[in-house]
């Protein structure tokens, strides 16, 4: 049968037919390599060998270790052939088969030839050569190639001085001080490259930034010289520079000055590489500094209308966090044309941007929400009308003049949403916000449409919604009642049990009357239980006359059970070992406590806190200890291990001394009768301290017991023993051991509802600190409390940062905390401390934690 006629361009596929690669092996490729050990060397023939090879490897072909060696000899004999095609090839052979260290030894002396050869292209290639196949463990005899290699970082050509920069500094990477030698000889003028010149620029900021400011005159080390490279002939080492500059910690006006000048003149170029760039830099820079940027702000201007849509968004972006009031308009007019040519990538960062400039100009809030809810009816997908509808919420939240109109756009917006998520969020947002607006009632329609036209989870979503206008509004009850009984019918079971649930509680009967504030509270009120504890705790629950009451679940957040310490192969300590139902760590340490007779009457265990070690490592007896907090006592659970398999250990008890410690009173100690070896046991030593405050102090601990010599051969213990004592780490007890890590769902809710009766505001200096995160970390510590909403993640170079906290204090008094953290100078962290609670005492003990801390 005749072959159809096909033209070769026809597809790619047809392409592959033509391959000069197509078949081989790489046995036969092998085979042919035997031709590097030929009298007579045929450069075009091993070219093209080492061509098959090179392609071989990189269509993932692997190597043998003997085939690998055996090609490695072979191809290193082609150094004597002077043809320099041939010799490229060999130097990139050499580069992927990635030699052995015992093997890379034989191939440097005629790398380090090459490498001082007057031939330009061998210095070059052979540095990159070595550059690639140098490790650690070659450095040190590499450095007796220190004359060589400086002699080639004074090569006149451009790549040989590239190169030889390049090792010089991986030679010398481990050592700061040769490496701000190089860089203080390099910086006097003796580059010519302007390759070397960028990579001496890199290595000059590592520098900078590992010395910091000079604290005696306040001037930056090498800072005039990254000035002077603003200056250069070449358009990459300017940018280098310019790059450099911005990027140094804790940079001035004064310093970035001269190199946002450079920048602004690239933004004008006729490469796009350089307006790409230059509009990049200046970018990140605006996050920072703003007000350093807004020369640029015109130029910028006329990127907007960029071909390249990268650099039209970046300068979107850029002029909406360095624009003044009264340009926002006209930058409004200029982002809705271009909206439409850009990917939903870049739409989101624009989005972002034009939350940021609405938050810095409230007064703005109208063209800026209108635009935000005209490109909100458009196509695009989840994550883009996401970030809209956050921006949204946002602005409602902190803007007020903003929340009837917001509102209203993201009822429309539901009209006709399809992303059951978003629906199910504005949903809950309305029920929120909705009721607190002057005419509440013009938002029903909307929910109520959602009952009938919307999947299962959107309907349910809706009849919540309805239920918290009910709720707020007494006028709409009878409105919202009938509304909640057609939804009695609905298909869906999870549906019909809400109206039914809501029904029941805002009272079925359709009489206008002031809700409960426990419904207000049920309806509203954030919910602090871990969701786990309370599966958790029902799944335990056991039908009787008794009703199951959520205010026995426990709030601590739940984690997994904490392991004690264990001798290396040991089986867990005892009761630390991970128990075998769900049940939380505090449910776990609490029914261990209550088949102690003394601690009956001790009431509810309110926190356990992780293990805190008191031997160190590889010791002969592991010892750590659990603070067990209760309403007026304090329990240490001493969990011991003999890990001397010749000793049994007989009543073992901790002596504690209480001296730093004079609220505590020691009311009794529980010692481990036996402890033999590899079973871990434990002891218990008890302290009353009065009701409901946070005491705190140093408890050093002393392990006292009787040892007594094991026979290896039968097992069986001496009959006489010898008193014996042990050392433990001192053990303290800390304000924040009182306070319960409980998260909330929505902070913003919570602090308004706890209202400003027991806040208190104060303002502290943290001292210079490494950084704003290390700081942040510090407090957040120091407290004990739960980090809201990922605040304790500190965005990079930020200068302030707010944290949000909640926790439960003591005597289940719910405490929030604010932190307000600002940079006060280079280094030193300025903090305010916004506390609101239940009980005006908590919020003074959060105050005088950090003061005390």
């Amino acid at each position: 049968m005749a072959q159809p006629l096909v033209k070769k361009d026809d597809d790619r596929d047809d392409e592959a037919e033509y391959s000069p690669f197509m078949g081989i092996e790489k046995g036969s490729v092998l085979q042919e390599a035997r031709v590097f050990n030929d009298p007579q060397l045929d450069a075009r023939r091993c070219s093209q060998v080492i061509t098959k090879l090179l392609y071989l490897l990189n269509q993932g072909e692997t190597f043998t270790k003997v085939e690998a060696t055996e090609v490695f000899f072979a191809v290193t004999k082609l150094f004597q052939s002077k043809d320099m095609g041939l010799r490229r090839m060999v130097y990139l052979m050499i580069k992927e088969i990635s030699p052995s260290a015992d093997e890379v030894i034989i191939v440097t002396s005629s790398l380090m030839k090459d490498m001082n050869s007057k031939i330009d292209m061998y210095k070059a290639n052979a540095i990159r050569v070595l550059c690639r196949i140098t490790d650690g463990t070659l450095l040190s005899q590499i450095e007796r190639w220190s004359n060589e290699v400086q002699e080639a970082v004074q090569s006149r050509a451009a790549l040989v001085q590239f190169h030889a920069l390049a090792l010089l500094h991986q030679i010398r990477q481990n050592d700061r001080l040769a490496v701000s030698k190089l860089v203080t000889s390099l910086t006097r003028g003796s580059v010519r490259s302007p390759l070397a010149q960028c990579l001496l620029i890199r290595y000059t900021s590592q520098v900078i930034y590992e010395s910091g400011n000079n604290t005696a005159s306040g001037e930056r080390p090498f800072y005039d010289y990254l000035e002077s490279c603003l200056r250069h002939k070449s358009e990459m080492v300017i940018f280098e520079a310019a790059r450099a500059i911005t990027e140094l910690n804790g940079v001035t006006s004064r310093e970035l000055t001269p190199a946002i000048t450079v920048l602004q003149l690239f933004l004008s170029s006729s490469k796009p590489v350089l307006r790409f760039a230059a509009v990049r830099t200046l970018n990140k820079v605006a996050m920072t500094h703003p007000m350093a940027v807004t020369n640029c702000n015109i130029d910028m201007e006329s990127l907007i209308s960029d071909q390249n849509r990268s650099i039209a968004t970046l300068a979107i972006t850029t002029l909406l966090k360095t624009g003044n009031e009264s340009s926002v308009d006209r930058l409004m007019k200029q982002i809705t044309n271009f909206m439409s040519d850009i990917a939903d990538e870049f739409k989101i960062v624009v989005v972002e941007a034009i939350r940021s400039l609405c938050l810095k100009f409230p007064l703005k809030y109208r063209s800026l929400m209108n635009f935000l809810s005209n490109i909100l009816r458009e196509e695009g997908g989840f994550d883009y009308k996401k970030a809209i509808v956050d921006s949204i919420v946002i602005l409602i939240s902190d803007i007020p003049d903003a929340k009837e109109a917001g509102l209203l756009h993201l009822c429309e917006f539901i009209e006709d949403c399809e992303f059951t998520y978003l629906s199910t969020q504005i949903l809950h947002f309305l029920g929120i916000e909705g009721p607190k607006t002057s005419d509440p009632s013009k938002y029903i329609r909307y929910i109520y449409n959602r009952v009938h036209l919307e999947n299962a989870i959107v309907r349910a979503s809706a009849v919540s919604t309805l239920a918290k206008f009910g709720a707020a509004v007494d006028a709409l009850k009878p409105r919202i009642f009938v509304l909640l009984r057609r939804c009695l019918f609905d298909s869906d079971d999870e549906v019909r049990d809400r109206a039914t649930l809501y029904l029941n509680t805002l009272g079925g009967d359709g009489s206008v009357v002031e809700t409960d504030k426990d419904v207000k509270d049920f309806l509203f009120g954030s919910f602090d239980i871990p969701l786990v504890n309370l599966e958790n705790s029902l799944k335990n629950y056991e039908p009787s006359e008794e009703a199951f009451d959520i205010n026995f679940v426990p709030k601590e957040v739940r984690s997994q059970p904490l392991a004690e310490k264990k001798a290396p192969g040991k089986k867990p300590s005892g009761l630390g070992a991970p128990p075998s139902g769900p049940l939380s760590t505090v449910d776990v340490y609490e029914k261990m406590l209550l088949t102690i007779p003394e601690c009956a009457n001790f009431g509810k265990l309110f926190k356990s806190s992780a293990p805190v070690e008191l031997t160190e490592a590889e010791t002969e007896y592991a010892v750590n200890v659990i603070k067990h907090i209760f309403d007026r006592h304090v329990v240490f659970q001493y969990n011991c291990t003999n890990t001397i398999a010749e000793q049994l250990l007989e009543d073992v008890i901790v002596n504690v001394d209480a001296s730093e410690a004079e609220e505590f009173s020691e009311v009794f100690s529980k010692p481990i009768r036996s402890l033999p070896y590899d079973s871990p046991g434990q002891t218990f030593v008890a302290f009353e301290k009065p009701e409901g405050v946070s005491a705190v102090g140093k408890f050093s601990n002393v392990l006292k017991f009787i040892v007594k010599e094991v026979d290896p051969t039968t097992g069986e213990a001496e009959d006489d023993g010898v008193e014996d004592e042990y050392q433990l780490e001192d053990l303290e007890v800390v304000a924040a051991d009182y306070v319960l890590k409980v998260g909330v769902s929505n902070f913003r809710n919570a602090w308004e509802s706890l209202g400003p009766d027991f806040e208190r505001v104060d303002e502290y200096g943290l001292g210079p600190r490494e950084s704003l995160a290390e700081a942040v970390n510090t407090v957040i510590n120091l407290l004990g409390l739960q980090p809201c909403e990922g605040t304790e993640e500190v965005p990079p170079n930020s200068r302030s940062h707010t944290c949000l906290l909640s926790g439960v204090f003591i005597g289940n008094v719910k405490v929030l905390v604010r932190l307000s953290f600002g940079l006060d100078g280079p280094k030193d962290v300025a903090m305010k401390l916004s506390v609101r609670s239940e009980d005006e005492t908590v919020s003074d003990a959060i105050h005088e934690i950090v003061a005390s801390g």
